[in-house]
């Protein structure tokens, strides 16, 4: 156990913080730091917060550290595609040139920064900028212009039809 003296104004703040911060996770550091200025054993602070002896250790040295200030930091680790980097030189190109699929998308994005990416890595980026895929369907020939309308009329929305089919995409 590890021992620590809190003063009465870092004890009126935990009390303060552990109602009134924005992010619950700070709360729950504060309301574990408050027990343990109220004299409670780590075993049963991790009982009473719902977190492990071990996150109650980590909070204790965070706050011998850095005070109440290093608490409310939150480090949550987002990492960011290296596409990013490149993003408005893609997203100028696709204006000009769009992709009829995904794998053409692949090629050209592998050619214009050296990075390869798979299908969907390249779906959910292009998605990011603003770009989206479109499916394509054949529309019978104009020779018979009756059955051209009558096939635009009827057919249903995209959110209608399977979504199993993923073969023919268009970027635009």
């Amino acid at each position: 156990m590890i021992k620590i003296e809190f003063t009465e104004g870092d004890i009126k703040a935990l009390n303060y913080e552990r109602y009134h911060h924005p992010h619950p996770r700070v709360q729950r550091k504060m309301e574990a730091l408050w027990l343990k200025s109220q004299g409670e054993p780590h075993n049963k602070i991790a009982q009473l917060t719902g977190i492990s002896i071990n996150v109650v250790t980590q909070y204790i040295k965070e706050y011998k550290t850095g005070g109440i200030e290093k608490l409310k930091e939150l480090n949550f680790y987002r990492p960011e595609s290296k596409l990013n980097e490149h993003k408005q030189t893609i997203e100028d190109y696709f204006r000009v040139h769009p992709p009829a699929t995904i794998k053409e998308a692949m090629n050209t994005i592998e050619k214009l920064t050296g990075l390869k990416r798979s299908e969907k890595q390249v779906m959910k980026f292009l998605k990011k900028i603003g770009l989206r895929h479109r499916k394509v369907g054949t529309i019978p020939s104009k020779a018979n212009v009756d059955e051209q309308e009558n096939f635009k009329k009827n057919t249903k929305p995209r959110s209608q039809r399977s979504r199993r089919r993923k073969k023919n995409r268009v970027l635009y």
